[in-house]
């Protein structure tokens, strides 16, 4: 069976990727903090990691812009640093296991063009954007060691119960199911919100074609190229709870970027995906399962 290293499996985007690919004839190798698994920090423990694996999935990061500000050091020596590392590990282990590395839409920074190309400059204006950016170069001067990278750019991700309580999306599901008023901090801010389960079907078709030895693939996005403010996404919160909840609007933070759409039509292109879950769709289906589980006395 062909064994992958996924690193980070714990988090949102691992938790329900792994079974996905273990439906498709993977065997996957959790690496997390989570669970003492690993640390990608330990390069020693990585070397052991990657012995036998076909291939690395690399999750495992300070996974918010907000944390990243709180501790920019070690959002720094996770996410740039030790993401280097892992690369260069890859590249002297003798099967050369392919690597897909997942970036950010942070690289971007504040954008005048909606929606984004891949081509677009990077220009992060976050701790953890400038992190996510000097990681995806290195992944692609690393193709000179001579192993395939793929780098995938995610934005938004959202559409699980068990997210952290206070990720936007989840907060204003859960708070319109359960009556309680929803914090905006800045109501005209917009996203490109992708739900988890598009985003793992999109990860699945880079896995196949890096193992179909495909070379040189470029940064790419996997979203829907749809834009939601998050007051729009407030109020469809609270519709989809036939909720009387109430916006309380707050001035946005000053480290987050404002505005945000990508470009889908590349992830088409190159892997014949594009986002089966709109938004909208999105959000009401969230808000169900907070009513779903309230109904059951479960507030977690």
């Amino acid at each position: 069976m062909k064994k992958i290293l996924m690193t980070g499996h714990l988090g949102l985007v691992g938790r329900y990727l792994t079974p996905l690919l273990e439906s498709k004839g993977y065997s996957v190798q959790g690496y997390d903090l989570a669970d003492n698994s690993g640390d990608i920090r330990n390069t020693k423990q990585l070397k052991g990691a990657i012995k036998d694996t076909i291939g690395i999935i690399h999750l495992a990061a300070v996974s918010r812009v907000i944390w990243g500000e709180q501790d920019p050091e070690l959002c720094w020596n996770t996410n740039a640093l030790a993401s280097e590392r892992m690369l260069m590990v890859a590249a002297n282990n003798k099967r050369k296991p392919w690597v897909l590395v997942a970036s950010s839409r942070e690289v971007y920074g504040e954008t005048n063009i909606l929606p984004v190309p891949e081509t677009a400059l990077v220009k992060p204006m976050n701790v953890y954007g400038h992190a996510k950016a000097y990681m995806e170069e290195k992944a692609l001067q690393v193709r000179i060691a001579g192993i395939n990278t793929a780098i995938i750019r995610l934005a938004n991700i959202y559409g699980c119960t068990q997210d952290h309580s206070d990720r936007v999306l989840p907060a204003f599901c859960f708070n319109a199911a359960n009556l309680q008023d929803l914090r905006v901090d800045g109501c005209d801010h917009l996203f490109d919100f992708t739900h988890i389960s598009d985003t793992v079907l999109g990860l699945a078709l880079v896995v196949e074609q890096l193992e179909h030895n495909e070379r040189n693939l470029p940064p790419t996005h996997l979203l829907p190229g749809i834009g939601t403010t998050l007051g729009d996404a407030a109020a469809i919160a609270i519709k989809a709870a036939g909720s009387h909840s109430k916006i309380i609007e707050a001035p946005p933070r000053h480290y987050d970027v404002s505005r945000f759409i990508g470009d889908p039509a590349q992830a088409k292109e190159l892997f014949g995906w594009q986002a089966k879950i709109s938004p909208k769709q999105g959000i009401e289906q969230l808000v169900e399962a907070f009513k779903q589980k309230a109904v059951k006395g479960v507030f977690a």
